[in-house]
């Protein structure tokens, strides 16, 4: 297949834009909801698991792609979405986006009010942490939208953070209903959400901001139907009075609608066929039983390590997920024997596939970073469908289906191409006598 053949092949029917992608969360549960996708990625090692996965790609920076490249854009594409980075907005960094969030309201404001636009971004490279703007990208690109000749506004948005940023998305649904602006002549049903990862069946507790909206002319957005229980995260501090946890304390009481723990996702990803998941050596006798020290502090004290049982979900899964430290008993907790969660492991605890292709480098932070599929799956399906996911949809979510390697260099040319148009430096340099850089 020629490169303008292969182009054509993977960029028809593309409904879903993803910016700011990673290596899939939010284009893994489009995938399994019957929506073929597009990311735009900045991070080359996220973009080698994506081309392994089959997920067409523009290896670029959001912003850049938005002022100099939006006709690469296929005009199929009607649904918006993206998780921005949230570094300067996580209560693991140094806040310099959650100090800003009133002067980032403005910033919204006044791109909205159509204010020039080179003296916004004149003063959104003065903010102290410059990741901060990126939370304006998906507003400037459902601008960019409706402004373009040829372009039709986005059908549905859909975009997630952490919790700190919930009142930029409330915003961004006052703005997107009233249609004012350059929001003229279109007007969106929306919806914001705080969301619990486990009371979606993630085997982990995660807290996200959500925001979900649609035309109006689709109706309203339905509600998003919580299918688990949420986990007690202050359970040890009510317990405090009772003796540490021995082996016989994993036997947590289970009800239909409770979290899903650690055990049952890895037991369950281990038994499908060609699993790299293998956690026979975390069994004790027939039985998966574990628990998992985190590398992060608990309580406000970053010397105090929590402790999950096997039976309980994950601590939220993070870049350093690879750093918590797992025990089968007491006996090799005060041996100082502990083993790791392998990088399989770790994408299940996230809800990827169990043979999801892992690519690149960095792959735990790939991993960490992004959003968890099964929660975009019922957040998509609400906002598209008005519904959950079918069931049918959600038990196919296991498995990612086989792609060549034809197909990866193939998405790989159409995603880097020459390199010329890449980000400068996120590449490897290799010397032609060294061979090719991947």
């Amino acid at each position: 297949m020629t490169d303008q053949g292969a182009r054509f092949s993977h960029m028809s029917d593309i409904r879903v834009l993803d910016l700011f992608a990673g290596p899939g969360g939010l284009d893994v549960a489009a995938h399994f909801l019957g929506y073929k996708s597009i990311g735009i990625e900045l991070d080359s090692n996220a973009c080698e698991t994506r081309y392994a996965a089959g997920l067409p790609t523009i290896h670029a920076d959001v912003t850049a792609m938005r002022e100099t490249r939006f006709d690469e854009i296929p005009r199929s594409v009607d649904i918006l979405t993206g998780g921005p980075p949230c570094q300067s907005f996580s209560v693991a960094g140094k806040g310099a986006g959650r100090r800003a969030l009133d002067t980032v309201k403005k910033f919204m404001s006044r791109l909205v009010d159509g204010e020039d636009e080179a003296q916004i971004d004149k003063e959104l490279r003065d903010l102290d942490d410059p990741r901060t703007a990126l939370v304006l990208e998906p507003l400037r690109w459902i601008i960019k939208a409706l402004e373009t000749d040829g372009r039709d506004p986005y059908e549905v948005v859909v975009l997630e953070q952490v919790p700190q940023v919930m009142p930029l998305w409330e915003l961004y649904a006052e703005l997107l209903r009233g249609g004012e602006g350059r929001l003229s002549g279109v007007k969106y049903e929306t919806e914001t959400w705080k969301l619990k990862t486990e009371e979606f069946g993630v085997p982990q507790t995660r807290t996200r901001a959500v925001f979900a909206a649609r035309r109006v002319e689709r109706g309203p957005i339905g509600r998003i139907e919580r299918t688990h229980s949420a986990f007690d995260v202050t359970r040890r501090k009510r317990r405090a009075s009772q003796p540490e946890p021995v082996l016989s304390d994993f036997a947590v009481p289970r009800s239909p609608t409770n979290w899903v723990s650690m055990a049952e996702a890895l037991e369950s990803a281990g038994q499908l066929p060609d699993s790299p998941v293998d956690t026979s050596r975390l069994q004790t006798g027939e039985d998966l039983k574990f628990f998992v020290v985190s590398n992060y502090g608990s309580g406000g004290i970053s010397t105090n390590r929590g402790e999950r049982q096997s039976s309980e979900p994950a601590f939220t899964v993070t870049g350093k997920v690879s750093r918590n430290r797992i025990y089968k008993s007491r006996e090799d907790y005060d041996a100082g024997r502990w083993d790791r969660f392998t990088l399989p492991e770790s994408g299940v605890l996230q809800t990827f596939p169990h043979n999801f292709p892992w690519s690149g480098k960095d792959q735990a932070q790939q991993i960490g970073n992004a959003v968890p599929p099964l929660l975009g799956m019922h957040v998509l399906s609400a906002a598209l469908h008005g519904c959950a996911p079918a069931p049918e949809q959600l038990a196919a979510a296991n498995t990612w289906p086989a792609v060549s390697q034809s197909t990866s260099e193939e998405l790989r040319r159409l995603g880097c191409g020459d390199r010329s148009q890449c980000p400068p430096k996120t590449h490897k340099v290799i010397h032609p006598e060294q061979g090719s850089a991947p």
